[in-house]
């Protein structure tokens, strides 16, 4: 067992930001603003407000090691999920619950950006693989190939899926 699997949480000291506070990480032209990140609660979660310009989302793509939650804030967004007939139109005050293994995606559909409250239970898989993303944008300036994102992403149990499948 690791140390971090072995933390005791109790131990845990309670977290507060201010708003436009936290780190904040450019991934693939959407910006996450972070509530909390997995080093902060324990390994247990994260929490991310994204903030996504019309035109951009998340490709499809597939955890092997998350659960992910979605709460709209703001704007709207089409969501590609596994297991629903059809995408999802999302607005404000909906919320979708994505669970590991099962494939989804989304892109902001309108014309205002969207605001996006994003829950990743554990996390911590994530927080590193975005962190990865913002530093490649830094370094080159534009976003990589899909198949650097998608090699990136299977290092950290992320399966991006291509527009056919």
């Amino acid at each position: 067992m690791s140390n971090e699997a072995r933390r005791d949480v109790s131990q845990l000291s309670p977290l507060f930001r201010t708003p436009d506070t936290g780190p904040m990480l450019d991934v693939l032209g959407v910006t996450h603003s972070y509530k909390a990140m997995a080093s902060e609660t324990g390994q247990q979660f994260s929490v991310w407000e994204s903030i996504v310009p019309p035109g951009c989302g998340a490709p499809a793509h597939t955890h092997t090691r998350e659960d992910e939650a979605f709460y709209v804030l703001s704007g709207e967004v089409l969501v590609e999920v596994e297991g629903a007939a059809d995408p999802l139109r999302l607005g404000p005050g909906a919320f979708l619950f994505a669970p590991r293994h099962r494939r989804h995606g989304y892109r902001n559909v309108g014309t205002d950006t969207a605001r996006l409250l994003v829950f990743a239970m554990p996390g911590a898989g994530l927080d590193r693989m975005f962190a990865t993303f913002d530093e490649l944008g830094k370094r080159g300036g534009q976003v990589p190939p899909i198949q650097t994102i998608a090699a990136i992403a299977e290092q950290h149990g992320v399966i991006i899926h291509s527009s056919a499948g």
